[in-house]
């Protein structure tokens, strides 16, 4: 006799969703944001072999999409990280999750749209270490992207990452936009698909 599954998200009314390019999305009735498109980030040319690290995952939009072209995907997310790998099992997709955030290596509280939690955070060095390496750079943190370390992206093929300005962040780390100038060839659209207050734009980098 089979046994019945037990409930993933009780108390929450789940609906499915499925996209025009067939990505399954389970989705809850939480108060927060659930991203299920992001035709802002531009990532057709991941490679095979590439090692692929999204930060910020959010519940998949962008690492299931990144799968379907390599099968190296690590999605970083400290608050929807349930609702990630319930849409990574649905969609069969080789992606491996980190439960936490980019940060100083320190627990810090983690804001979302008015929710809120304790979570461990890593230095996107520590990070790219767990993952085995990074070639593609996927990241949207909410203002913690300048917390990277500049000798953090070295090797980094492609970076794709949404960039914040006060009042969601902290002012623009010049250290960090020194070395991306320097380093890579480059592109910032500033017009996201969403417009949130304290959005710069959308850096699209490869490197030099």
């Amino acid at each position: 006799m089979n046994k019945p599954k037990s409930d993933p998200f009780p108390g929450f009314s789940v609906q499915p969703v499925v996209t025009c390019d067939q990505i399954k999305f389970q989705m809850i009735d939480a108060p927060y944001r659930q991203i299920t498109e992001v035709p802002e980030y531009l990532f057709s040319d991941i490679r095979p072999d590439d090692l692929v690290l999204d930060v910020g995952a959010n519940i998949g939009a962008f690492c299931l999409r990144a799968a379907r072209f390599s099968p190296h995907v690590t999605a970083v997310e400290p608050v929807t990280a349930d609702l990630l790998e319930e849409n990574v099992r649905l969609n069969h997709a080789d992606v491996r999750i980190i439960r936490g955030a980019l940060g100083t290596g320190k627990p810090a509280e983690i804001f979302w749209d008015g929710y809120r939690l304790l979570s461990p955070t890593y230095t996107l060095g520590k990070l790219i270490g767990m993952a085995g390496g990074c070639d593609f750079l996927k990241c949207d943190c909410e203002g913690a992207e300048w917390l990277i370390q500049p000798r953090d992206l070295d090797g980094i093929r492609r970076i794709e990452m949404e960039l914040h300005i006060p009042p969601i962040s902290a002012p623009p780390n010049p250290a960090l936009l020194d070395y991306i100038w320097d380093k890579y060839t480059f592109s910032l659209d500033r017009s996201p698909v969403y417009s949130p207050f304290g959005v710069m734009g959308i850096l699209h980098a490869t490197l030099k």
